[in-house]
């Protein structure tokens, strides 16, 4: 496994299923999913953790929701991959200006929000979360889920 690639077990936060619901497209690529994937991310396929998305080829329109304890290097191939939305936290990281200058929309998420953890129960992180799109499908997306601003 390349470096950087491995997460920690604190990155096992899952993104609800109203998020989808909301979005209301299907995606050709879930990039982040467990092992087995998540039957209500609306994926045709799905890379876990031991396909290592960062070394195989992302293709379609791409869902992304990255380890937060490393996120440079999947941001960075979001961006190169150039479709799809990605669900991150807010950071004074680099990548994330890379990401707001590089997106064509961003909506951020409830401050409330609450992720799934792999036991099924409901779990609030620490830090604000935002969704940010590429593409006009994605940004369409975006506008549909309507739980804030777009911009």
């Amino acid at each position: 496994m390349p470096v950087g690639a491995k997460i920690s077990q604190g990155d096992d936060r899952y993104t609800p299923k109203w998020v989808f619901d909301g979005l209301g497209i299907t995606f050709d690529l879930d990039v982040c999913a467990p092992k087995g994937g998540i039957d209500w991310i609306p994926a045709l396929k799905h890379y876990s953790e031991e396909d290592d998305a960062l070394v195989q080829p992302w293709f379609g329109n791409v869902w992304m929701n990255p380890p937060y304890s490393k996120p440079t290097p999947w941001v960075e191939k979001f961006l190169a991959h150039g479709n799809g939305i990605a669900l991150v936290p807010c950071s004074q990281g680099r990548w994330w200006y890379k990401l707001w200058a590089e997106s064509d929309a961003v909506m951020p998420m409830p401050y409330n929000m609450k992720f799934i953890n792999p036991q099924g129960g409901f779990r609030m992180i620490s830090f604000q979360t935002s969704l940010f799109a590429i593409g006009q499908e994605n940004v369409k997306a975006l506008h549909s889920l309507d739980t804030n601003r777009v911009r």
